[in-house]
């Protein structure tokens, strides 16, 4: 089975039934199904080959699940492309993936047409969905739980931009794996909450995967704002929040938000970053209803473990595994630490990706010993709850997206004005940490905060951009001449 078959048994099981409610109205499984019929039929028009890399950029709009299962249907590996990006960094997941063709909408999909350059053909689409499939939509490729289906790009140890290969099969069998949670999970007559950008693995593969897997109805947000959110809520009697740290946040301190009628709401789920205990605590008290939190990774597609694995959510825990999720803390020789210490989180099972795209030392430095290092530190209590309590990378998650310091350092250090920079995560209310800077000046240079902000805001997403900068007379260095990003954390 693949993923592009989800889609199909939805419209035949349910061809009339509302798939996604969103801006300019609402599109059936049926609409949907031939949509993604004639996307792949033009993409086999263009030469796409099953394997090829395809883009995606778009906004949170209809054509996003549109292009994506028409190119899965075409036998191309997508590759979605975050909003925020620059068009420098548009070019550089381009190039490393060696994408051939790129599906766009709006905006952000002529912007990312042009980064791509002439040897990218761009499939530009609208959204009325009508897309004439009349010519013929071409056999479904034979493809396998082995074959790639996303080449979803985040950031890792060397700071650049890295391609995480998720097969058919690993998709699939989180999916699976949520299904089979004890404690709620997505069914045939919900309606969920879209309000997470589905070039994000989150929104990708849980909340539009499971909506479609079961049949269900998406209401698409185009973008996240705390009151609009609630009236969609509310308005279209949504029975399950799918959400990162931030939403709740902004939904807790929401003046008023005690009159929305949220009585529909059954399920509630965290994910993408850590959740403050004490937001749980406060939009409980607020709405009455209880977060589910979990975890995971881009490299698990991405659930590992679940609060609904569970009767009740514990406060500050990310929960127990999935079922098939083999969990492990270890220290640095692989041994395992005794209960209630801190170790790295390594982890197996069907739903781990299967490498680094053409990065094999990187991928066997990513598996040695047969597990995969997530490297962050976790600790499990005597019911078996994991808490992550820190990383053993430098890695900075900014609501959910994954910041690695090099990226911001070389920004900064780009500027003439600036000899040396360091970056760090910082704790943040909404967005579960913030990127800050520290900076010494060249000799004879001056500037100021919100000049290098202004800089470096032109070359990078704005989620990588630092929330401060504070320029400093020197920074602290290990005698190698690395610069001590920990004694930073800890001014």
């Amino acid at each position: 089975m693949n993923v592009a078959e989800l889609l199909a048994g939805a419209a035949d099981k349910g061809p009339d039934k509302v798939a996604l409610v969103h801006a300019t109205g609402s599109t059936t499984y049926r609409e949907l199904d031939v949509a993604a019929g004639g996307v792949a039929a033009r993409l086999a028009a263009l030469g796409v080959r099953p394997g090829d890399r395809i883009a995606v950029a778009m906004p949170n709009v209809p054509g996003f699940a549109v292009a994506y299962f028409g190119a899965l249907r075409a036998g191309g590996i997508v590759v979605p492309l975050n909003t925020g990006l620059t068009e420098p960094e548009i070019s550089a997941v381009i190039g490393d993936s060696g994408t051939s063709v790129l599906i766009g909408s709006g905006e952000f999909g002529s912007r990312a047409a042009g980064a791509a350059g002439d040897s990218v053909r761009s499939l530009i689409l609208d959204d009325t969905l009508r897309f004439d499939a009349s010519d013929g939509v071409p056999p479904p490729p034979s493809l396998g739980e082995d074959d790639l289906a996303v080449l979803a790009y985040t950031s890792g140890t060397t700071g650049e931009p890295k391609g995480v290969m998720l097969t058919h099969g690993n998709l699939l069998a989180n999916l699976a794996q949520q299904m089979e949670v004890p404690l709620d999970r997505v069914r045939e007559d919900d309606v969920v909450l879209l309000a997470l950008p589905l070039f994000h693995i989150f929104g990708l593969n849980v909340v539009l995967g499971l909506t479609v897997m079961n049949g269900a109805t998406a209401v698409l947000l185009d973008r996240f704002e705390p009151a609009a959110a609630l009236r969609a809520v509310q308005d279209h009697r949504v029975t399950v929040l799918f959400g990162a740290p931030p939403m709740f946040v902004g939904w807790a301190n929401l003046p008023g938000v005690e009159n929305y009628d949220l009585s529909k709401v059954r399920l509630a789920v965290s994910g993408a970053a850590p959740l403050a205990p004490e937001v749980l605590v406060s939009f409980r008290a607020a709405t009455g209803i209880e977060i589910f939190e979990g975890y995971g990774l881009t490299e698990t597609a991405p659930t590992l473990t679940s609060n609904r694995m569970a009767e009740h959510p514990r406060p500050g825990s990310v929960g127990k595994p999935l079922p098939g999720v083999e969990i492990r803390l270890v220290d640095d020789a692989m041994n395992d630490v005794e209960l209630g210490d801190p170790g790295e989180i390594v982890v197996r099972g069907p739903n781990v990706f299967k490498g680094y795209w053409n990065r094999q030392e990187e991928t066997e430095t990513a598996f040695a010993g047969g597990w995969f290092h997530t490297g962050d530190i976790g600790v499990f209590d005597e019911e078996g709850f994991l808490y992550v309590v820190d990383r053993k990378r430098d890695l900075i998650i900014v609501s959910g997206f994954n910041v690695f310091p090099a990226e911001v350092e070389n920004a900064l250090v780009a500027n003439p004005a600036v000899a040396e920079a360091a970056a760090v995560g910082v704790p943040h209310p909404y967005t579960g940490e913030a990127v800050k800077a520290y900076v010494t000046l060249a000799r004879g240079a001056t500037t100021s905060e919100e000049a290098l902000q202004a800089d470096v805001r032109l070359r990078l997403a704005r989620f990588k951009c630092p929330e401060s900068i504070e320029i400093v007379d020197q920074l602290p260095h290990l005698p190698t001449g690395k610069i001590l990003r920990r004694a930073l954390r800890e001014v």
